[in-house]
């Protein structure tokens, strides 16, 4: 499938099935990758821009924000330790840090500052090194593993961090969800080329099942994140009533997804053996 950046360059990416059947790969990824990332709109690194995407984002996250901690706080004790891994501009670090020890490691310099300065409790890093090995209770990746091309050198490095029956918790796009088929090449969450990789909910599970050390526990959904990527969706299609139209087939895709469970996002709950 051939699939343009919408988001910024307008250029056009392909995506192929990998060796892992359900798990597919952007064709080319750019060795300057960075670029890619460099515009205001992109909401995990900046902030408070006043525009109505934002509000929208901001409006679902803060569900979205308590729903993840509630998977944490149903699973591990309070005052466990926890790494959120790609942690932008530290939203879930700074909702979590009173219940838990927490790290957010995050590449991006501004992103990076802009998350220490909401903090009072949890670090910031610039590299997960310092961490103690097998001393993690948790490591979380909301929307970023679909970001890493070295996955399988940093599940690795994840296994080594955390504790026996440590958690990983992963959440990705899904890109058999109802949205998904509806929107095709225009479906917002493709994101070439930033989103590096992208898992079917079988791609995900024939992915873990090849690791020794992981085993899947649950999967769950992130139900909001239809409403969202809907939006954006319109968008790139030059729609008008966007809005309206989003959440249509936003509230589709999740009554499809009841009987279906191919919700547009999906939480994988990974336990390390």
């Amino acid at each position: 499938m051939k699939i343009k950046d919408h988001f910024l360059s307008q250029e056009i990416f392909e995506i192929k099935e990998t060796e892992t059947k359900g798990v597919f790969k952007t064709f080319p990824i750019p060795e300057n990758i960075s670029k890619y990332y460099e515009s205001e709109d992109y909401i995990s690194h900046h902030q408070d821009s006043g525009s109505l995407k934002e509000k929208l984002y901001k409006f679902l996250q803060s569900f979205n924000l308590q729903y993840k901690k509630t998977i944490l706080l149903d699973r591990i004790k309070k005052g466990s330790k926890v790494l959120d891994y790609g942690c932008g501009a530290g939203e879930f670090v700074k909702y979590i840090e009173n219940d838990f020890t927490v790290f957010g490691f995050e590449p991006d310099a501004d992103a990076r500052n802009a998350a220490a300065g909401k903090l009072s409790k949890a670090k910031i890093l610039d590299n997960i090194d310092s961490i103690e090995d097998q001393s993690l209770d948790a490591i979380t990746l909301w929307h970023v593993f679909e970001h890493i091309e070295n996955q399988d050198e940093m599940l690795e490095v994840f296994n080594k961090k955390l504790k026996d029956k440590g958690l990983l918790i992963i959440a990705v796009p899904n890109p058999t969800s109802y949205d998904a088929l509806h929107y095709k090449e225009f479906w917002a969450a493709y994101d070439v080329p930033r989103h590096v990789y992208h898992f079917t909910k079988n791609g995900m599970q024939n992915l873990i099942s090849k690791k020794p050390n992981w085993k899947l526990r649950k999967i769950k959904p992130l139900v909001l994140d239809s409403y969202y990527i809907s939006m954006l969706s319109e968008k790139y299609q030059k729609s008008s009533l966007f809005w309206l139209k989003a959440m249509f087939f936003g509230t589709i895709s999740n009554v499809k997804a009841l009987f279906s469970n191919e919700f547009s996002s999906l939480i994988y709950i990974i336990e390390k053996k």
